[in-house]
């Protein structure tokens, strides 16, 4: 939940910021960029030093950094006023290194600790904590920034510091633990998952991108379109921000429940979800009425609540359990990457034209269903290398 506290909670607070800084709106994004990208890049590193280190040994730095740096951009402001936006941008940086350590780890952990069907159980949780973060976090921004837009950075702290004492003094990691895989055999493991399913891969991962991409552009967009367009601000503004991730989370849970292990059926499942996400972005083309903007906004979020469950479950299920963390790893690193990239790209687009923006992002979203359609097959997805493996054992 902390990791989805990092970008969803500053959005609401972004417009202030700007009128306070004076900055643009393509700066003003960089909040959310500058946490993302450092946090996508990190992700991959984070997975290797926990196999290495042990899971707490990297979580609990990961958690002080994150607090620490959210205190340091509240601080920045409050020590240099006008002069703090570079701080903060710094601060940004840290903190998404930091959250590079949270929820994948936490994952991690959550598998050491638990087998079995709890296992399937735990993670549930885990997810839903994850999608209440998402429900909740604008809606805090929002509320805590009526004290002034910089307060929500000291609610990073706040929330962290007992989930830290917690993961220290209540979290027994197991002591039993395999020998790591060298650092260069990650390498030679990825090389090969890429030569085998090199094509399938790459469009599940440029789906996933895309997916969060649009998503968080639209929110930003959201953001400084409800305060200045529409007059909208405090609390219902965060409740207003908080309806398409209520949607995509909501869809997110009954895709999951459905769709289960039917993984040939996945590909269509997801390439469906990008094909809704695309028609809700191109409405905003042609229909200007709050009724359609909102209908809109909510049919993204199932358009994307639509995919990503799905998604998850092909890349996770497309290499053995020698190749799934480092893939896995640097698939969330690009899924940060996409959410690095919606405010910035969505903020340049604003510039041109409206109808540029939301006709450009349909299209990509489109894009991004046909190559899923093209390339991406369930049984094409499932390990090929699990079965070798237990080919291998049987032969010995």
């Amino acid at each position: 939940m902390v990791m989805v506290l990092g970008n969803s909670m500053l959005i609401p607070i972004l417009p202030a910021m700007k009128s306070y800084f004076g900055i643009s709106v393509f700066q003003a994004g960089l909040i959310i960029t500058l946490f993302s990208v450092p946090a996508g890049l990190t992700i991959p590193f984070t997975g290797l030093l926990a196999d290495r280190l042990g899971r707490r040994m990297v979580l609990i730095p990961a958690l002080g950094l994150y607090a620490l740096s959210g205190l340091a951009a509240g601080l920045s402001y409050l020590i240099l006023q006008k002069g703090a936006y570079p701080y903060i941008l710094l601060s940004r940086v840290f903190q998404g290194i930091g959250a590079a350590g949270t929820a994948p780890i936490a994952m991690a952990l959550v598998g050491d600790l638990v087998g079995g069907k709890q296992r399937s159980h735990a993670l549930g949780v885990l997810e839903a904590a994850n999608g209440t973060g998402k429900i909740i976090s604008p809606i805090l921004g929002a509320a805590v920034g009526l004290l002034g837009w910089f307060y929500p950075f000291f609610v990073f702290p706040i929330f962290v510091i007992p989930i830290l004492i917690g993961i220290l003094f209540l979290v027994n990691e197991p002591k039993t633990r395999s020998e790591p895989t060298p650092f260069g055999e990650y390498w030679k493991i990825l090389k090969a998952a890429l030569a085998q399913k090199g094509c399938s891969l790459a469009s599940a991962f440029f789906a996933g991108m895309t997916s969060l991409l649009l998503l968080f552009g639209l929110l930003f967009f959201l953001s400084e379109h409800l305060e200045t367009a529409l007059k909208v601000g405090g609390v219902y503004k965060g409740l207003l921000l908080a309806v398409p991730v209520a949607f995509m989370s909501l869809t997110a849970y009954i895709t999951g429940l459905i769709i289960k292990k039917r993984v040939n059926f996945m590909p269509f499942v997801v390439a469906g979800g990008l094909f809704v996400l695309g028609a809700a972005l191109a409405s905003f083309v042609f229909f200007h009425s709050t009724f359609f903007f909102f209908t809109g906004i909510s049919l993204a979020g199932v358009g994307v609540g639509l995919a990503l469950p799905c998604l998850n479950t092909l890349v996770t299920s497309s290499v053995g359990i020698t190749a799934r963390g480092i893939v896995t790893a640097f698939y969330g690193g690009v899924r940060f990457l996409g959410v690095a990239a919606g405010p910035p790209l969505f903020a340049f687009l604003l510039v041109s034209s409206f109808k540029l923006t939301f006709g450009a992002a349909a299209g990509l979203a489109v894009l991004a269903a046909i190559l899923t359609l093209v390339f991406v097959r369930g049984s094409v997805m499932t390990s090929s290398l699990e079965v070798q493996k237990s080919q291998g054992k049987q032969r010995k």
